[in-house]
């Protein structure tokens, strides 16, 4: 068994879910994705599943929801970081 393939955290799902729904990668670059996946998970707790599956069977609907606003905030949160400490650093 090789961990690293069989375990992984939810919420990365969620916050890249976000990025594309928001369609980031049209505008912004390769780092300012990856700065903002990690400004985003580490506002998030972690999460680790096996299967995609598990979570649409054994989580109950409120739950997930919730958990799609938090990685929603925490990617907002991120982009607003990321684009005030880029305005600061051009003054």
């Amino acid at each position: 068994m090789k961990l690293d393939d069989d375990i992984h955290n939810y919420y990365e799902h969620l916050v890249l879910e976000q990025i594309v729904r928001l369609e980031l990668a049209q505008s912004k670059s390769e780092d300012y994705l990856a700065d903002l996946c990690c400004l985003a998970l580490n506002q998030l707790p972690t999460r680790y599943i096996r299967y995609e599956v598990d979570m649409a069977f054994y989580l109950p609907q409120s739950e997930r929801q919730q958990m799609e606003m938090n990685a929603i905030n925490a990617v907002k949160h991120g982009i607003a970081y990321l684009d005030n400490n880029k305005n600061k650093e051009s003054e």
